[in-house]
C-alpha cells in the first residue's frame, strides 16, 4: 500500500471500546481525509488541535494541498518545518489581506497548491474576518468545480459557523454548502469543535469520519451515547491526552486509539514556566508575497484614489452648500425689493394714465386760449392760463357745481358767497373786494379795485384785459378783466357780461385769486368784443375737430345698444393706451394672477423690469388691475365698472360692460 494513498496518524490502545489489538498502526485514507466530511472533538487539552496538526503533517509530507482556518492562532506552528503562506490581519503574518484578496488566495491555494494558513485570530474587526473567510469559502467552491483537484478545508471552531441553536450567518451557510455539495466537486472539510452539543446535527451525523477526545460535559457526552453508543460516552470521559474513539465510514468497527505527538512547534500548547522561545519559521517564495503585494498596493492606489475623490467631494459639496446660502440670500433680498418697491409703487401719486378724452380737449381748448392771447401780447397770461386749464383737468367738474351754487336765482351774485371768496383774499382787500362785488358791470375801470403800489394801475380796456390782469395776477394784485366785467370778493368767484348774466369759474379753490380762463365770450357790450369774436371763431374750429367724439358719445345714449357714458371713458382710455400694456392687460385677464415680468413678456416685451414694471404701473394707476400680493396682479375690470358707474348698476350691467371692455383689449 502506497503512502500516497493512505497516512499513518495513531495506533490502536487497551481500553473500554478498543476492540484491536494495542499498538497497531491507524492508516486513513487520503482521498478520503481530502474529499470526505470530517468531524474532530474534545474538551481544551484534551488533543484535539494535536490530532488535526498531525493529519496536516502527513498531508503536508505528500505534497497535498490544504486550507486551516485558524481561529486561535495556533497553527503558524506548522512554518517550521513546512513552507505554507500565513496570512492574515496584523504583522505576525507573511501578508496582511483583506476581502480584495479573496479570490487570489483561493488560487493559489488550488490552483497553484500552495498551502496557507488563513489566522482569522489576527483581525480586530471580527466583520471583517467573516467577510474575509466568506469570500474565499466561495471562491474555493467555485475553482473546484472547475479543478476537480482533492483538497482539504480545516475549519477550527466550527461551533461558532455551524451552531446548533440561532441562526446560521453567511459564512455558515457557504461552509454547509461545502459540506453537502464539495465532495463531488473534489473539496473536502474538517470541522474542529470542543463542544459537540453547540454544533449542527445535521453537520455531524453527515460526517464520512469523526474522532472524539475527551468530554466530561453531560450534554457533550449525550452527543456521543445519541451517534455511538451510550458505552462510548461513559468511557469518553476517562480518555488521556490524544486518546480518542475513531469512527469511520470504511472501517465496520470504533477504534480506541493514540494519536501520534506532532512533530512541528505546538504553538496551542498551554504556557509554562519555562522560556518561550519561537521557532525559526521558513518563509515563502517571494513571488507568492509579491502577487499579494500587488493586490495591496492596487488597494492602497485604490483608496488613495477613493480618499481623493472624497474630499473632492466634499469641497464641491461645501461650495454647492455655499453658492445655494448665496443664492437663498439672494432670493430673500429681491423678495424684499420687490416688496419695498411695490410698497412705493402702492403709495404713488402724481400721473393719471386714465385721463379721461374730455379732460384731455378742455387742456386743449384752454392751450387755444393761452395762444390766442398770447397773439395779442399776454405773455404772461399765457403762463397763468397753462396753470389753469391743469387745475382744471385734475379737479373736473366738480368745482362749476360748486361755482355755479354760490350765484342766485336771477344771475346775480348772492351774499353767501362775498365771506367764502373773501377768506382767501389777503385781508387788505377784502374789503375793497366785497364792495366791487355790488356795483354794476357796464364800465370796466369799476371792475375792482387795483391795489395801492408802485406799479402804474392795470388798463382794464386793452388787450381784453387779460394781459394786464394776469400781470396784476402776479403782483398779488387783484384781476381786472376786460369786455365782460368780473366781479367778486375775491375777482375769482363769478362774471358778469352785458346781458346781465353771471359765469361761476370751473375750478374756485385750485385756480389762481382772481383768475377764470373757462368763461363764454360776451355777445356785446365790451370793449373788445372783435377780439372776443376772433376767440369764439378759433375754439369752433377746435370744437369741430372733437365732433366725431361727440356724435360717438352722444349715439352712447340713444338707441337700444347705447352704452354709458362712463362705459365709453373706459374704452377710450384703453383704446389711448400702448398697445404692449393693453396686451398685458390682456395676459392678466386670460392668465389671472401672475407678476409684471410674465406679463410684459408675454405682450411681446424684452421682460426688462424697469419697463415691465412702467407698464403695469399705468394699468395700475387707471385701476385695471391691482396687487394681490407676492409681487402678482390681477384684473379688476368687474370693481372698475362699480367705481365708474354713477349709479349702482345691476349685474347684467357689469356683465355688459365687462365685455365692452374685454372686447377693446382683444380677449372676448
Amino acid at each position: 500500500m502506497a503512502e500516497t494513498e493512505h497516512i499513518t496518524v495513531a495506533t490502536t490502545s487497551a481500553g473500554v471500546g478498543g476492540t484491536d489489538e494495542p499498538g497497531r498502526s491507524v492508516d486513513l485514507p487520503v482521498v478520503e481525509l481530502l474529499t470526505g466530511r470530517g468531524f474532530v472533538t474534545g474538551k481544551s487539552g484534551s488533543g484535539k488541535s494535536n490530532t488535526a496538526s498531525v493529519i496536516a503533517e502527513k498531508l503536508l509530507d505528500n505534497g497535498f494541498g490544504l486550507l486551516i482556518v485558524d481561529i486561535d492562532g495556533e497553527y503558524y506552528g506548522l512554518k517550521e518545518e513546512y513552507e505554507i503562506l500565513h496570512v492574515g490581519g496584523d504583522e505576525e503574518c507573511d501578508i496582511q489581506v483583506t476581502v480584495e484578496h479573496a479570490e487570489k488566495i483561493a488560487s493559489l491555494a488550488l490552483e497553484q497548491n500552495v498551502p496557507i494558513i488563513l489566522d482569522i485570530s489576527s483581525f480586530l474587526d471580527q466583520e471583517e474576518a467573516e467577510d474575509l473567510l466568506t469570500e474565499v469559502a466561495r471562491h474555493l467552491f467555485a475553482k473546484a468545480k472547475k479543478q476537480k483537484q482533492p483538497f482539504l478545508m480545516l475549519v477550527e471552531e466550527c461551533h461558532e459557523w455551524i451552531p446548533e441553536k440561532g441562526s446560521v450567518n453567511e459564512v455558515g451557510q457557504m461552509l454547509i454548502k461545502i459540506g453537502k455539495r464539495g465532495r463531488k466537486h473534489g473539496l473536502g472539510m474538517v470541522g474542529i469543535s470542543q463542544r459537540p452539543a453547540d454544533v449542527k446535527k445535521d453537520y455531524i451525523t453527515q460526517c464520512d469520519w469523526l474522532v472524539w477526545h475527551r468530554l466530561t460535559w453531560n450534554n457533550d457526552t449525550k452527543v456521543v451515547g445519541r451517534i455511538i453508543d451510550s458505552e462510548y460516552a461513559d468511557a469518553v470521559e476517562d480518555l488521556d491526552n490524544g486518546e480518542a474513539f475513531l469512527m469511520t465510514d470504511w472501517a465496520e468497527t470504533i477504534r480506541r486509539v493514540q494519536f501520534h505527538r506532532k512533530q512541528t512547534f505546538d504553538a496551542g500548547a498551554t504556557p509554562g514556566l519555562d522560556d518561550f522561545e519561537r521557532p525559526e519559521l521558513k518563509s515563502v517564495s517571494d513571488d507568492l508575497v509579491s502577487e499579494l503585494e500587488t493586490i495591496s498596493e492596487e488597494k492602497e492606489q485604490t483608496q488613495g484614489r477613493i480618499k481623493d475623490l472624497r474630499e473632492e467631494l466634499d469641497k464641491k459639496n461645501s461650495r454647492i452648500a455655499e453658492l445655494e446660502k448665496e443664492l437663498q440670500d439672494a432670493r430673500d433680498m429681491t423678495r424684499m425689493a420687490e416688496q419695498f418697491t411695490e410698497a412705493l409703487l402702492d403709495h404713488v401719486e402724481g400721473y393719471n394714465p386714465g385721463r379721461t378724452q374730455k379732460e384731455k380737449e378742455r387742456t386743449r381748448q384752454a392751450q387755444l386760449r393761452g395762444a390766442i392771447e398770447d397773439g395779442e401780447g399776454a405773455d404772461d397770461g399765457e403762463e397763468v392760463a397753462d396753470e389753469s386749464s391743469e387745475a382744471e383737468s385734475s379737479e373736473g367738474e366738480s368745482t362749476d357745481d360748486q361755482s355755479a351754487g354760490s350765484d342766485g336765482p336771477d344771475g346775480e351774485p348772492t351774499d353767501e358767497s362775498e365771506p367764502a371768496s373773501a377768506a382767501d383774499e389777503p385781508a387788505d382787500s377784502a374789503d375793497e373786494s366785497a364792495d366791487s362785488s355790488d356795483e354794476p358791470a357796464d364800465t370796466p375801470d369799476e371792475g375792482a379795485v387795483a391795489p395801492d403800489t408802485d406799479e402804474p394801475a392795470p388798463d382794464g380796456t386793452s388787450g381784453g384785459g387779460f394781459g394786464d390782469a394776469f400781470g396784476s395776477f402776479a403782483d398779488g394784485g387783484p384781476a381786472i378783466s376786460g369786455g365782460g366785467e368780473r366781479a367778486g370778493a375775491d375777482g375769482a368767484g363769478e362774471a358778469t357780461t352785458a346781458d346781465g348774466s353771471t359765469d361761476a369759474t370751473d375750478d374756485a379753490g385750485d385756480e389762481p385769486d382772481g383768475l377764470d380762463l373757462d368763461f363764454e365770450p360776451a355777445a356785446s357790450g365790451n370793449a373788445d368784443g372783435g377780439a372776443e369774436v376772433a376767440f369764439a371763431d378759433a375754439t369752433a374750429e377746435e370744437d369741430e375737430s372733437a365732433d366725431a367724439d361727440d356724435r360717438r358719445e352722444s349715439s352712447t345714449d340713444e338707441g337700444p345698444h347705447s352704452q354709458p357714458r362712463f362705459v365709453v371713458d373706459l374704452r377710450t382710455e384703453l383704446e389711448e393706451m400702448d398697445e404692449k400694456t393693453r396686451r398685458m392687460l390682456q395676459y392678466y385677464v386670460e392668465q389671472g394672477a401672475d407678476t409684471p415680468l410674465n406679463a410684459h413678456f408675454s405682450a411681446g416685451g424684452s421682460g426688462d423690469r424697469t419697463s415691465a414694471y412702467a407698464h403695469n404701473r399705468e394699468l395700475r394707476l387707471a385701476g385695471f388691475v391691482e396687487h394681490v400680493g407676492r409681487g402678482r396682479y390681477a384684473p379688476r375690470l368687474k370693481a372698475l365698472v362699480r367705481e365708474r358707474a354713477p349709479d349702482e348698476p345691476s349685474a347684467t350691467d357689469v356683465v355688459d360692460a365687462v365685455t365692452e371692455l374685454r372686447s377693446t383689449i382683444g380677449t372676448a
